[in-house]
C-alpha cells in the first residue's frame, strides 16, 4: 500500500461570497470523478478542494451585513461543504485560507521570496476590479471596465509589495515549449503564451486599503494580497513546510482543474511563483469552459445561478453528474437546460442504460429463475459485443486520462447501445421457444450480464451510487466498493450462478412538464380501461351499439412487451410503462399502480391497443392503451401467456 503510485487533484479553491452555483460544482464533480477514476486504478489520491476566504470584497460584503468577515464566512463554507456532500465528493482534504496552517506557510514563503530579492517595496496606481481582485493597465481594459467579469473598475494609488514577474518570463516560455501538455486545453495554451510575450509586468501582492488577509510578516500594515495567498493553497494542502513526507510524496500536483477565467492566474503567476521557490511545477493544468445559460454566463452578482443541491434533490445525485460530466465538451463552454438535463435523464441513462439492465434483469429471472447462466459456444455476434467492451475500455480510459471527460462517457455510451442491439440482434425471446437452444440463450444472457458489469466499471467515477443500486439486484460483486478499474478491460469476470433479483428502476423517467399536474383521477381513467365510460367510448357493447368487422378491424390490437416500468411521482394509481411493439418502442400511461408494481409488470406481455389518439397524461406522452378488466374492486389487465412475439395482431 505505501508503494502505490499517487495521483494529486485541485480544484481552485473557491471564493465564498456567496454560495456556490453549478458552474462550481461542474468543476468539482469533474475533479471527483478523476479522482474516482485513479483510486480505482489503484492510486494513491490526494484531492484538494476549498475556500479562498481572504480580500476586499468578502470584508465589504461582511461589513454591509453587520458581521465580522469570520462569522459571514462560516455560514458559506458551511453550506459548500454540505453541498460537496451531497454532491458525493470525494475529497480528501478541505482548505480554508483563513487557517492557521495557510497563513503560516504563506508568511514563510512571502518572507523567503522578499529577502531573495524577488518581492520589493515600492507605490501602485492601477485600475482595480473588486470582485476580480484584480489591477489592471489602462490598455488591459475593454471598453473601460474589467477585461475579465465586464465590470467597473475603480482607480487605485497605495504604497504596496510587488513580486518580480518578468524575471521568470523566459524560464515559463521555455517550460510551456517544452512541455506541450503544460496547459490545456491548445487554446488555452496559445492564450497564454500570448499574454506572456506581450509582456509581463510586476504583480501587486500587498494591499494597505483593507485588513482582511493575512498579514506581512515583515510590515504589519500590509495584508498579502488574495492571488498570492490563495494560490499557497495548493502547497498548505499537502504538507509545504509542515509535513515534509506529506509533501515529497504528492507534490507537484498532477492536475489544477479550474474554470478558463481563472487560467493565468494559474498558468502563469503560480508557476512563477514556484520557480522562485525552485519547486517542480504541476504536470498539468486545464481550463475548462463556463456552464452558460441563455443570455450569458452564470455570475453570482448577475443573479441567474442555478443551485445543483436543488437539482440533486428532483432527480438524483447520479443524474446531475452525470448530465454536468457529459454536457460540458472538452475545454469549450456549454449551455446548461433543465430540459435538457431531463432529456439526458429520460435518453441516456433510463431508455438505454437503465433498459438494458432492467431488461437482461428480467430475462434472466423469467429464463433462468434469476440465475446468471453460464456461456456457451460463442458466435461472431458475441465476439462482437466484446470487441464493443475492449474499445469502450481503451477509450474511456483513453478520454479520462487526457480530461476529456465528455467524451469519456460518450465511449460508455456506445457499449450501452451496442448491448441494446445485441438484444435485439440474438432475440432471446425466440431462443426462448425452442429447447434445443437453452445453451445458446444462456450464452446470451451471460454476455449482456457481462456488458452491463463492464458498463457499471466504467461509469462508477461519474455515477458513484449506480454500481451499489445495480448491485443489489444483479449480484455481480461481494462487495462493489472493490471494483478495479482494470477488471473491466477483462472478458468474462462475472460469476455464474450468481442471482438476480428484481428492483426498482434505476433511472425513473421525468418528464419536462411533471410540475404542471393534471388531476390523478382524470389521467387514471383515460389510459388503464378501468373506467367504464372511456372503455365505451373505444369500444361500444353490442348491447348498445353494434358494430361491422370492418369496424372492429379498425382497432389495431398488438401484443406488447413490458421492457421497462416505473412508478409515476405524486400520482398513486399510475405506473409509466416502456413497451416493445416488434421493432419500437413506446410509452404508455397506465392507471393500475393499486393493483400492480412496476417491478412485477416488467417481462409481461400486453395487449396495446396501438392506434389510440395519443395524449398527454401529467405531462407524459401516452401511447396508446394497454387493455384491462375491472369491476369496483380490482383490475386485471389482459396478458398474453403463450410465447408470441411482441408487435403481434390481436384478432
Amino acid at each position: 500500500m505505501e508503494n502505490r503510485k499517487s495521483f494529486y487533484i485541485t480544484t481552485p479553491i473557491y471564493y465564498p461570497s456567496d454560495n456556490l452555483h453549478i458552474g462550481h460544482a461542474y468543476t468539482t464533480v469533474a475533479a471527483d470523478c478523476m479522482a474516482r477514476f485513479k483510486r480505482m486504478q489503484g492510486y494513491d489520491v490526494f484531492y484538494l478542494t476549498g475556500t479562498d476566504e481572504h480580500g476586499q470584497k468578502i470584508e465589504r460584503a461582511a461589513r454591509e451585513k453587520g458581521m465580522e468577515p469570520i462569522d459571514y464566512i462560516d455560514g458559506i463554507v458551511t453550506n459548500v461543504k454540505k453541498l460537496w456532500q451531497t454532491l458525493l465528493i470525494s475529497n480528501t482534504d478541505f482548505i480554508r485560507t483563513t487557517e492557521q496552517r495557510q497563513k503560516e506557510v504563506v508568511q514563510k514563503i512571502f518572507t523567503r521570496v522578499y529577502e531573495q530579492g524577488d518581492i520589493f517595496l515600492s507605490e501602485y496606481e492601477g485600475w482595480y476590479c473588486s470582485p476580480c481582485e484584480t489591477f489592471f493597465t489602462e490598455r488591459q481594459l475593454t471598453e473601460g471596465k474589467c477585461p475579465d467579469c465586464g465590470r467597473d473598475v475603480e482607480m487605485l494609488k497605495e504604497a504596496s509589495y510587488f513580486f518580480n514577474m518578468s524575471k521568470y518570463a523566459p524560464r515559463l516560455l521555455e517550460h510551456i515549449e517544452n512541455n506541450p501538455d503544460f496547459i490545456q486545453p491548445e487554446s488555452r495554451r496559445n492564450e497564454v503564451v500570448n499574454f506572456i510575450k506581450s509582456g509581463l509586468e510586476d504583480l501587486c501582492v500587498s494591499r494597505t486599503t483593507f485588513q482582511w488577509g493575512i498579514p506581512v510578516p515583515f510590515n504589519q500594515s500590509h495584508v498579502v494580497y488574495v492571488w498570492f495567498d490563495a494560490l499557497i493553497n495548493y502547497l498548505t494542502g499537502v504538507g509545504y513546510l509542515q509535513d515534509d513526507e506529506l509533501f515529497a510524496k504528492y507534490w507537484p500536483a498532477d492536475v489544477h482543474l479550474m474554470a478558463k477565467d481563472i487560467i493565468r492566474f494559474h498558468a502563469i503567476i503560480w508557476p512563477i511563483m514556484l520557480m522562485a521557490l525552485d519547486l517542480p511545477l504541476p504536470k498539468k493544468v486545464m481550463a475548462h469552459g463556463w456552464i452558460m445559460l441563455e443570455g450569458g454566463k452564470m455570475s453570482k452578482s448577475k443573479g441567474n445561478v442555478i443551485d445543483p443541491g436543488i437539482l440533486v434533490n428532483k432527480y438524483g445525485v447520479d443524474a446531475v453528474r452525470y448530465y454536468l460530466i457529459k454536457e460540458l465538451s472538452f475545454g469549450q463552454d456549454g449551455v446548461y437546460s433543465e430540459e435538457i438535463l431531463i432529456n439526458r435523464i429520460n435518453s441516456d441513462l433510463a431508455n438505454d442504460l437503465g433498459n438494458l439492465i432492467s431488461r437482461t434483469a428480467a430475462m434472466i429471472i423469467k429464463y433462468f429463475a434469476g440465475v446468471i447462466p453460464t456461456a456457451g459456444t460463442e458466435t461472431e455476434l458475441d465476439l462482437q459485443l466484446q470487441e464493443a467492451a475492449k474499445q469502450a475500455f481503451y477509450e474511456a480510459t483513453e478520454k479520462l486520462e487526457k480530461l476529456d471527460f465528455s467524451n469519456y462517457l460518450h465511449a460508455t455510451s456506445r457499449l450501452v447501445s451496442r448491448a441494446n442491439k445485441y438484444i435485439d440482434e440474438a432475440a432471446p425471446w425466440q431462443l426462448a421457444k425452442d429447447p434445443f437452444q437453452t445453451e445458446r440463450l444462456g450464452t446470451v444472457m451471460y454476455n449482456l450480464i457481462e456488458s452491463i458489469r463492464i458498463v457499471l466499471i466504467l461509469t462508477a467515477p461519474a455515477m458513484p451510487t449506480l454500481m451499489v443500486r445495480a448491485n443489489q439486484q444483479l449480484g455481480l460483486w461481494g462487495d462493489s466498493a472493490k471494483a478495479v478499474w482494470n477488471d473491466a478491460g477483462k472478458w468474462g469476470m462475472t460469476s455464474s450462478g450468481a442471482q438476480v433479483t428484481r428492483g426498482e428502476p434505476l433511472f425513473p423517467r421525468v418528464d419536462v412538464k411533471t410540475l404542471e399536474e393534471e388531476p390523478a383521477e382524470t389521467s387514471a381513467s383515460a389510459k388503464t380501461g378501468s373506467n367504464q365510460q372511456e372503455l365505451k367510448a373505444v369500444h361500444k357493447t353490442a348491447e348498445e351499439d353494434s358494430i361491422t368487422i370492418e369496424e372492429f378491424a379498425r382497432l389495431d390490437l398488438r401484443v406488447a412487451e413490458v421492457i421497462a416500468c416505473e412508478k409515476m411521482k405524486k400520482a398513486d394509481k399510475l405506473l409509466i410503462l416502456s413497451l416493445k411493439v416488434g421493432e419500437e418502442e413506446r410509452t404508455v400511461v397506465s392507471g393500475i399502480a393499486q393493483h400492480y408494481t412496476a417491478e412485477e409488470m416488467v417481462g409481461k406481455k400486453v395487449v396495446l391497443l396501438a392506434n389510440l389518439k395519443p395524449v398527454k397524461l401529467r405531462g407524459v406522452m401516452s401511447h396508446g392503451m394497454i387493455l384491462a378488466a375491472s369491476d369496483d374492486k380490482q383490475i386485471d389487465v389482459l396478458m398474453v401467456s403463450k410465447d408470441i412475439d411482441s408487435g403481434e395482431r390481436v384478432k
